[in-house]
């Protein structure tokens, strides 16, 4: 067995640097309706969620085989193919997260494996049924699946509490729907440590595989596990901000049932997709679920714009890192110096980005503010214009007298009132 080598240090180091940052982007799916609704202070959301999210590493490896062994052909594929791959993820989700776009952390990483590939090995390095079955079609199906029983959970909630009128009732209830909050949040923490902190070991242990330091179809060591965990836990618990404000205040406004039952729908999606090795988007689950909740409560409101940008970010994901991981793996062809300058242009885009946030910045202190210039939904606003009057007795003081208006005494074409 073969030694780590230099090269393949810097691989692992860049795909738990890609963990780390699928940790604070990610954040959202789970502790964002629970920060907007106030079931939780901002800082102890994110603690409880990097806790869970480290628990969850260790409860499954069947995404990690999907993605060490599935989407692309092990045969022929270098460990600069890995490296090129991991530059056009993290990219992507820095650029995601400074524009507060929910984006998939797992197509980002797709893409870029996918690009990096084609341009090392040509397209028949892809899996393309692998890619259509456990890729495309979760990407498709999850957030509809989340989002519809989202929204029959949603309006399930609010029928069977329709004739609570009593006030302590009111407000037991509430409470009871906050600690249901909490509980399902937590459950999504542990279903994204289940699910996302995988594709990290998937990417580590085919690092391993290409390097010829495991055999192929192994499974990933307890160290890779271990590390993994610890730094997708390590960028939840820095919390991204950004994307926080947009899933909890900028697609729709939930109140506490509302957020229990996407967040349920969310993590049974989440769950049951980690059980099957289907390696789909945390993401779009719990945004389909936050969009199916708004829609399940009566007079509850999405906003399009918003969502319109989040789709057109979904759909962008898996070509455009995938060019980037294309141009990278261009460059780390060319031998060392081409590594180096891909590196150098991974930590300056980074820290560009970086510089970049610091403009505006969202912390913990404002994640819930809005800037007040989401319109609240056209088709809303045109039915509250044109609503009709209430129906009942008119009051006892009007009159159907309607006085003549007055006129200007200089109006020559109007002729003088008689009194």
């Amino acid at each position: 067995m073969e030694h780590i080598t230099l090269l393949l240090a810097i691989v692992v180091v860049t795909a738990l640097v890609f963990d780390f940052t699928n940790g604070f982007h990610d954040t959202a799916n789970a502790m964002a309706t629970t920060i907007s609704t106030g079931a939780m202070k901002p800082k102890t959301a994110v603690a409880m969620s990097a806790v869970l999210n480290l628990i969850g590493a260790f409860l499954s490896v069947e995404v990690a085989k999907t993605i060490s062994g599935g989407i692309v052909n092990e045969d022929g594929i270098r460990t600069e193919v890995i490296f090129a791959a991991l530059v056009g993820a993290i990219l992507w989700n820095l650029l995601t997260w400074l524009l507060g776009l929910p984006s998939s952390s797992s197509h980002a990483l797709f893409g870029g494996l996918i690009g990096a590939a084609v341009m090392s090995a040509g397209w028949s390095s892809i899996n393309g049924g692998t890619v259509v079955t456990k890729v495309l079609l979760p990407a498709i199906a999850a957030p509809l699946v989340a989002g519809i029983a989202a929204m029959l959970a949603t309006r399930l909630t609010y029928r069977i509490n329709r004739n609570v009128t009593d006030p302590n009732q009111q407000k037991s209830t509430a409470k009871g729907y906050r600690a249901g909050q909490i509980a399902s949040a937590g459950l999504v923490s542990l279903a994204h440590g289940t699910n996302d902190a995988q594709k990290t070991m998937g990417i580590i242990t085919l690092a391993l595989v290409t390097s010829g330091v495991l055999a192929p179809g192994s499974n990933p060591p307890l160290w890779v596990i271990v590390s993994a965990g610890i730094a997708i836990a390590l960028g939840t618990y820095l919390g991204g901000w950004r994307i926080i404000r947009t899933m909890g205040k900028g697609l729709t406004d939930l109140k506490p049932p509302q957020g229990f039952a996407a967040q349920t729908s969310a993590a049974t999606v989440i769950l049951a997709s980690s059980h099957l090795g289907f390696s789909l988007s945390t993401t779009q689950s719990c945004s389909g679920a936050v969009m199916g909740a708004g829609l399940g409560r009566k007079g509850g409101v999405v906003r399009w714009s918003t969502a319109t940008r989040m789709f057109v970010a979904w759909g962008l994901t898996l070509p455009a890192a995938g060019l980037v991981g294309a141009g990278a793996e261009f460059l780390t062809k060319q031998g060392t110096w081409g590594i180096t300058v891909t590196a150098i242009l991974l930590v300056g885009g980074s820290f560009a980005i970086w510089l970049a946030s610091r403009r505006q910045p969202v912390d913990h202190t404002n994640v819930n503010d809005t800037d007040g210039d989401e319109p609240q939904g056209v088709v809303t606003t045109a039915i509250a214009a044109v609503q009709p009057p209430p129906v009942g007795a008119p009051a006892s003081d009007l009159t159907t007298t309607i006085p003549a208006p007055a006129s200007a005494p200089d109006d020559p074409a109007r002729p003088p009132v008689k009194v």
